[in-house]
Formats: C-alpha cells, structure tokens, sequence
C-alpha cells in the first residue's frame, strides 16, 4: 500500500547518519523558536506607557520589592513568537487525531457559526429569563434529543464534563438510595474494561469500590459480577463500549440482575458515539449516563474547557437529579432553580454548579444534531464503527490485536506491542509516528493489555485519510519488528527529539531561569 496516491515516499536518515545541522536551527519551514525569556528583554516594551503620577501605595508588605522581569517584545515579536508556536501544535485540522481515549472529530464550522450568533455568543446568565427566552429553548431543545435518543426519562444539563458527570449520576443515586432508608449500601462494582475516572468518582462519593475481572474477550465477566450483587451493593458503573472498544452485549442481563437487589446502573457514555442512533442505553435498564458533547456531537475539545456533560436519568432516578432545569410553562420557557417541597423537584439532591452549564456547547451540539437528523446520526454511528474495523483489519496481520478474534470492535481499535521486536515498545512506534507527521495513537491504556495503542478514527475521517495512516503505522510497525535501532531515538524530524519522560515527570523544570545569572551566581 503507498503511503500516497503518487507512491513517493520520503527518505530517512539511515540508521546512525548525521543530518548536518542549520545554522538558525530552523527546519525547512519548521521554525526554531526560543523561549519568550529569551528572545525578549526586560528593559523593552512594545507600547510606551507613560509614567503614572505618583501616588500613595495601598499595599504596605506586599508591595514589589523587585522588577517582575518580563521580557518586552515588539508587535511583530509577539505575532511572530506565537505563531511560530501554533505551528508546533499537532490539531485535528492538520491530520487525522488517532486518540482512542479521546475522540477527536472534524468540528463543522456550521456549529462555530452558529455559536457566534449575536443573542449567543454574548448571553449572560444573570440575564431576566425574559430576555433569554431563545437561549432556553436551545437548552430545552437539546435536553429532548438527549432524552429520546438515550431512551431515558429526563436529562441534568448542567454537569460540565464527563467526570462532573458521574458525579452527579452517582449522587442521584445515593440520594435515592437514602430515600429508601438504604444508606447502608457502601460498594460500588466497576468493572476493567471500564473507564479509570469511574473507581475515582465513586470513592469520591465515598463508596468502596470492588474491581470486576474482564473475561478472554475483553468483556466484563458476567457470572463474577452476578455472583458479587448483595445487599451491600449500591450499584455498578459500566463503560459501554467499553476501553477495549468492545460492546457490553451482557449489559441488559446485568441491569436486570442489579435491580433485582436494589442496585442502580450507571453507564459511562463517553463512547455514545458508537452506538448513537443505534441503541438507547435506556432500553438496556441504564439508570444514569453522562454524555460527553464534545465526542458524541462534536463540540470542542481539550484545552481545559469550556466543557459539557449532561446526564440523562431514568424514572426511577429523575426526582434525585440536580438542579436547575428547563420547564416549558405554557407559551414561555422557565428555569427552575429551587427545590420546592411537595413538587417533583423537592427530592433533588442540589446543584452541582452555579448557573446552567455551557451554553456556547449547548449550541454547536444542538446544531450538529439539527444539521444530521435522526438519520444522519445513525449513520454517525455506522461510519465511526466501520472506520475503526477497517483500521482493526488493515493491521491485525501486522500489529498484536488481543481482542481480534472477538469478532467486530466498535469505534475504536485495539492493539498491543507483543509482536514487536526485543527491546522495541509501543513508545517506539508512537515517535515514530510523530516523524511520519501524526499524532501518537492513545498508548498504554486500556491498562488491561500490555503495551496497549488505542486508535479511533471516527466518522469523519475519509477512506483515503485512513490508507495513509495505516501505511503509516504499517510502516513504523515493520520497523519495530524488523529491529530498527532508530526508532529508539525517533522522533528525527519533530523540533524537540525524545525526552526522558520519566525524569520529566518526576523533576519537571517549571522556572526559567536566566543561564547569565546562573553563571554569576557560581
């Protein structure tokens, strides 16, 4: 398979050549840049700033006792540093995003466009709610889709990510359960295959968590599960498709099992995008599940927000789920804000934040669903699933996949370094990657396989996109097998070679500073 339609490939150092270095350290147009210390002064700026009048200082101790060393650039400086830098970033509008603990989907600008919208862009919570009126209908809007393609009973719009959500599933929960009068149940059993944050949030909450082994296929193992239900047992958190982007396919006959001893089932939905307009989590005796916007419809990700996690809640749930909430009244919208005793809020246990949640991520995500409809989400589904097991069997000849004689994966494929050569890791084939111009698959997690790279492709990714990484990650893989000592230091090409990733993380150089004063100092 060529790596491109015209089958020219680019020619690599052999093993132990030296490239002879530039001069400004520059690579073709991958451009060297230091850091802003050092490339601007403390005795410059790039705006002149009159001296302000003197004036009485108000901060008596904490007043500065030294010039905050700053370095002063000037307007092209400053453009130029940051510009430079945005090229070194890797971003799902250069190239696929092979992430399989994250997806990483094409955004339509269509959803960008819509969220500028003067009335959106601009709208505040604190806003009269008869002034927001159009923002509240979007919120209640998407709250319906959320609702029917779930199959569940009602929806919590204001959890802020996937995290903030199971936290919030898992508080519905215990506050149902000590409704019951069964605050007694204190264990949580969360599967392997299930996502790391779901042991973390239930301790969180205070329950005691209780690991359930994955059987052959990577799978929860079913009989294990049903022999630990008890009355101890509060609930299960379930991740499904699961880590190992495989679908639960026991999960219907666990739910039924958990409820018969007065258990809850929350699902992790993170990977709703694979089964989206396919299955509803509802009719699967799901309890609560979050959703995460941002990988089922596509609004931004990373970079520490602005996040958005709903959680959708069956019937037996919904009178615990946290407030504020959307009620049409008549011809009018209305948030309600306040538990009220005797009405159908007045066992929610709280709320979980200050207002109502992300309301530019409300609007790209309902826009995104209203640009597919119902059938263009189905086939969101469909393409993100085919996508990954065309890219599962493309590679299964060439890289370890412990789970592929499972049978189909779902949206995302798994493989393992098993095969490589001796001495050769996953590591080496993600900086291998990063030369042929991709960012590195998702290595090491799901913990449950050795050495494990998780890849989804997801939906938007196009036939041709796919045969160039697969030649990629074909290629960087023969070279692991076939003992290509240069991979050991890979990646050649990137700006910054390989670092120590173990010194890095434990004595992590988080000050500059100036090696001219450090000099003196000796």
């Amino acid at each position: 398979m060529t790596v491109n339609p015209s089958g020219w490939r680019p020619e690599r150092p052999a093993a132990g050549q030296q490239v002879a270095p530039t001069f400004t350290g520059n690579k073709a147009l991958m451009l060297e840049e230091a850091l802003i210390f050092e490339i601007g002064s403390t005795d410059t700026s790039g705006v002149e700033v009159a001296a302000p009048a003197p004036t009485a200082s108000r901060l008596g101790n904490l007043m500065r006792t030294a010039p905050i060393g700053l370095p002063g650039l000037s307007e092209p400086e400053t453009v130029r540093h940051y510009t430079r830098l945005s090229r070194q970033n890797y971003a799902i509008d250069l190239g696929l995003f092979p992430l399989g603990s994250c997806t990483m989907k094409h955004n339509p600008r269509l959803n960008e466009k819509m969220a500028r919208l003067p009335g959106f862009a601009d709208v505040h919570p604190l806003q009269p709610i008869d002034t927001v009126q159009g923002a509240l209908e979007v919120i209640h809007q998407l709250a319906h889709w959320l609702v029917t393609l779930t199959g569940m009973a009602s929806v919590a719009m204001s959890p802020k990510a996937g995290a903030h959500g199971e936290l919030c599933g898992i508080l519905a929960i215990k506050a149902a359960l000590a409704a019951r009068g069964e605050g007694h149940r204190k264990t949580i059993l969360v599967p392997e295959s299930a996502h790391g944050t779901n042991p973390a949030t239930a301790a969180f909450a205070g329950y005691a968590v209780e690991d359930i082994p994955a059987n052959a296929d990577g799978r929860i193992d079913t009989a294990a599960l049903l022999a630990r239900l008890g009355p101890d047992v509060a609930g299960v958190m379930i991740t499904n498709p699961n880590t190992c982007g495989l679908f639960e396919r026991d999960l219907k006959t666990i739910s039924d099992a958990v409820h018969a001893v007065g258990g809850f089932v929350y699902c992790d939905g993170a990977n709703f995008n694979a089964i989206v307009g396919r299955v509803r989590p509802g009719d699967l005796g799901v309890d609560a599940m979050h959703i995460n916007l941002h990988k089922t419809f596509s609004t931004p990700h990373g970079g520490g927000g602005p996040g958005s996690g709903p959680v959708v809640f069956s019937a037996a749930l919904t009178p615990f789920a946290p407030l504020p909430v959307v009620e049409r009244q008549g011809d009018r919208f209305v948030l309600i804000e306040e538990e009220t005793a005797g009405e159908h809020h007045g066992q929610s246990f709280g709320r979980m934040v200050a207002f109502h949640g992300q309301m530019g991520m409300f609007t790209r995500a309902l826009t995104y669903i209203l640009s597919h409809g119902a059938d263009g989400l189905r086939q969101v589904a469909e393409d993100a699933v085919l996508n990954a097991n065309y890219i599962l069997r493309s590679l299964d000849k060439t890289l370890d996949a412990p789970f592929g004689a499972a049978g189909p994966c779902m949206h995302e494929a798994l493989f393992s370094d098993d095969n490589l050569a001796e001495g050769f890791s996953t590591i080496d084939v993600a900086k291998g990657l990063v030369d042929e111009g991709y960012h590195p698959m998702t290595m090491y997690f799901p913990l449950v396989v050795h050495g494990a790279m998780l890849i989804e492709p997801t939906e938007t990714e196009s036939k041709a996109a796919l045969d160039q990484f697969i030649g990629a990650l074909r290629s960087v893989a023969e070279r692991a097998k076939a003992g290509d000592t240069s991979l050991k230091s890979a990646p050649h090409f990137a700006p910054r070679s390989r670092l120590d990733e173990t010194l890095a993380a434990r004595k992590p150089v988080l000050v500059w500073k100036d090696p001219a004063l450090a000099v003196a100092a000796e």
